[in-house]
This record gives C-alpha cells, sequence and structure tokens, in this order.
C-alpha cells in the first residue's frame, strides 16, 4: 500500500476524494494531533484512527453515516424510560472521565487481554483532552444515583457535532445520553451529527449514509458557523 504521510510540523492534508476504496477511506498517514491540525481535518471530513505502535493514520469514508438531530430513532421502550427520567443529564461535567471510559474494553473484549481493543490510545486522550479545553470538544455525561453510568464525545464545527464514542455501564445509558444530545442539538439549530461509520447500534437510533461529497458540504458551510455549545438545552435540571 503506497500511502502518502504527511508533514510531522506542518501537515497539509490531501482531497477526501482521493482516499482509499479498501479500506474504505484511508486517506493518509503521519502529521500530528495538535489542535490546529484536529480542526483542520474534521473542518475537511478526516478524522485519525489508529491503534498503537501505528503511525497516525486519517480516515473520510464514503458514504458517510450521519443522523440530522430531528431525524433521531427512538423506540417506543426507549421514549419509555425516557419519560420516566430517575437520572441526570450534564455535559462538559465530565470530559476526561467520559473518554476514559469509552477506551476501557468491552464486555466481549475481556477474554482477550493481550489484543488491542480500542484506538482511544493516551495519545488520543490527550489530544481531545486538548481540543476540549480549547472549547472544541464536548461531552454528554448520564449520572444514576451520582454514578457516572454512560456519555459519549465529540467535537463541534459550526453547526455539525462529530461523535467520536459513547459507553454505557448501565442499560440504554449512552442511548438515553444520545437522545438528550439530539434534542438540544436540534433546538439550538445544529444540522447534522456525523457518526463517521454504521453500526447497529447507531443504525438503531437512526442513523443513514450519505456520500462523502455531500457530506463535506456540509462541513465546508458549517465551518463558517459559531454556535454556542447547547449545554442548557442538552442538561436534565437537577
Amino acid at each position: 500500500m503506497d500511502l502518502p504521510f504527511l508533514d510531522p510540523q506542518h501537515p497539509e492534508f490531501p482531497d477526501p476524494a482521493t482516499a482509499l476504496d479498501y479500506p474504505d477511506g484511508l486517506l493518509v498517514a503521519g502529521g500530528n494531533l495538535s489542535v490546529e491540525t484536529l480542526l483542520k481535518a474534521y473542518r475537511r471530513g478526516i478524522f485519525p484512527w489508529y491503534e498503537q505502535g501505528q503511525p497516525i493514520l486519517w480516515w473520510s469514508p464514503n458514504p458517510r453515516a450521519v443522523i440530522p438531530p430531528e431525524q433521531i430513532h427512538i423506540s417506543k421502550s426507549l421514549s419509555k424510560t425516557l419519560r420516566r427520567g430517575g437520572y441526570q443529564i450534564t455535559t462538559d461535567q465530565a470530559f476526561t472521565a467520559v473518554i476514559k471510559a469509552c477506551a476501557e474494553p468491552r464486555p466481549e473484549h475481556l477474554n482477550r487481554p493481550t489484543e488491542s481493543h480500542t484506538w482511544i490510545s493516551d495519545e488520543i486522550i490527550a489530544a481531545y483532552i486538548r481540543l476540549f479545553k480549547a472549547g472544541h470538544a464536548h461531552s454528554v455525561e448520564y449520572w444514576m444515583n451520582g454514578d457516572l453510568c454512560g456519555g459519549l464525545y465529540g467535537l463541534t464545527v459550526g453547526n455539525v457535532f462529530c461523535g467520536e464514542s459513547m459507553f454505557s455501564r448501565a442499560s440504554n445509558a449512552s442511548k438515553i445520553a444520545f437522545s438528550h444530545l439530539a434534542k438540544g442539538l436540534e433546538q439550538a439549530g445544529f444540522v447534522l451529527i456525523d457518526c463517521q461509520i454504521e453500526n447497529q447500534h447507531l443504525n438503531s437510533l437512526g442513523a443513514r449514509n450519505i456520500a462523502r461529497e455531500d457530506f463535506c458540504a456540509i462541513l465546508n458551510k458549517a465551518a463558517q458557523l459559531t454556535i454556542d455549545w447547547p449545554a442548557k438545552l442538552i442538561s436534565t435540571k437537577v
């Protein structure tokens, strides 16, 4: 595989349309994980995804999995849980705890401790904490009886939220957090939640695929906007 490498000090990303078809969306390697580099990547529909010991790998898959906030799918059982309440949703109150929880092994990985089970390495954690401190990354937390039982994190590009990962330590915890996120984003004028690559969990929430070209066109417009993070619209009342 003849993959181009970015300059580690001054990375300039190629056109996402030049990404490989297989593996889908692999675009380039190298560069760095500075706030400036990450923002430059996300504004062009590119994100890092690699395992410990590999060079930084950058991706822009085609098609792209997305959910317009107003089109989130809420199942009957989830709707009942949302009405019942009994939990608390906050945002940006435990970013570090959320991203570290997202990096923990899933139950299916516990019997394979020697295998790499996550792309969220210490290097990635540090990079996204820098994004959070700079005001670009955000977390949503699900609390039950004072314990952090679920949540998600990602970053904003104008009126687009680029989701990165989520976790659950209680039934439907991440779906509940995602539901509150979508409602708050819709009310604040966000037009899209980027889910990157579809999977069963995201599909159950209403994810659908759009062409990379269309996604990048939306991002290009979004990058010209500045929208305050809708913390009050996402959080539940204490």
